[in-house]
């Protein structure tokens, strides 16, 4: 049987998923509903 707490003391995360968490976490990216709100600003005006 799994002993599941000793195999997630074992985990240890790959660092290409941190930096890529650093790396989303610093930029200030537009979603959909941005360019939704956007686009309704404008035929607003």
């Amino acid at each position: 049987m799994i002993d599941f707490e000793e195999e997630l003391s074992h985990y240890k995360p790959s660092l290409e998923i941190e930096a890529v968490e650093d790396a989303i976490g610093k930029n200030d990216l537009t979603d959909m509903t941005d360019i939704m709100m956007d686009l309704i600003k404008e035929r607003k005006e």
